[in-house]
C-alpha cells in the first residue's frame, strides 16, 4: 500500500520503524532513515492521510500509532 500510493517515502528502513513497535515518533523515523526531522513529519503525516497511521498527541509529542499492528498485537 505504502509502496504503490506513496513510492517517494517509501524506503525498507521506514518500513521496518513502523513495524517494529505498534507506535513512533518523529525523532525515531528521523534517526532510523537518516533525514531531517521535517522530512520525518512530512512523510509521517502523509502516512496519517493515507490511513496507514494515526496521529495522537499526548503531551507535547506526537505519537503515530500503526493501528493495524496494534490491533493485530491485541489479539494475541
Amino acid at each position: 500500500m505504502i509502496r504503490a500510493n506513496l513510492p517517494k517515502i517509501y524506503s525498507h528502513e521506514l518500513i521496518n520503524n513502523l513495524y517494529k513497535h505498534p507506535y513512533t515518533k518523529i525523532d525515531f523515523v528521523a534517526e532510523d532513515c537518516q533525514i531531517h526531522r521535517n522530512t520525518a513529519v512530512k512523510r509521517l503525516d502523509e502516512l496519517v492521510q493515507l490511513g496507514v497511521l494515526q496521529k495522537v498527541k499526548i503531551g507535547k509529542e506526537n505519537f503515530y500509532i500503526n493501528v493495524d499492528l496494534y490491533h493485530l498485537l491485541m489479539e494475541q
